[in-house]
């Protein structure tokens, strides 16, 4: 099963990093290959919410819709996604953040990102596999100019 994870210190707090990931209905705006998001529910239980969402991911004259379970879990700085219905047979991610400075609001933090994937067509796999490895590469790098963009670019 094709899997990507990637680690990035990024120069923005841990509670940042979470919250810009968390703000699923942003995706369009900058996440490689996201053409459309809309969340079908939200749940709210002390300091974690549970999101259904679906994804709308397009390439050229390709577009697929997909469903995920999405738990926003703040005290832990992890956000876990498990697909529900769509073109994979399976999917996951996991989002970790950690913080890096000496104290929780320090502008520096791990971005910690894993993905497994399995596409329930082979010639889908075959089509779509080499270009989602090259997105799941960008994936990260547009999260961090997405920070840059929302809280501001830190002073080297």
């Amino acid at each position: 099963m094709p899997e990507f994870s990637t680690k990035r210190r990024v120069k923005h707090a841990a509670t940042d990093m979470f919250d810009l990931v968390a703000d699923v209905e942003q995706y369009p705006k900058f996440v490689p290959l996201c053409e459309a998001m809309r969340v079908r529910s939200r749940t709210e239980k002390d300091q974690t919410a549970v999101i259904v969402a679906e994804m709308t991911v397009a390439y050229k004259m390709i577009r697929q819709t997909f469903t995920s379970r999405v738990t926003l879990d703040l005290p832990k700085l992890q956000i876990v996604v498990e697909y529900l219905d769509g073109p994979f047979s399976r999917m996951q991610n996991r989002w970790t953040f950690v913080p890096k400075g000496e104290a929780p609001a320090d502008r520096l933090c791990d971005v910690e990102f894993f993905i497994e994937y399995e596409f329930k067509s082979r010639t889908f796999a075959m089509l779509m596999g080499a270009m989602f490895d090259t997105a799941f590469r960008r994936f990260a790098a547009a999260f961090e100019k997405r920070a840059d963009y929302v809280y501001g670019k830190s002073a080297e």
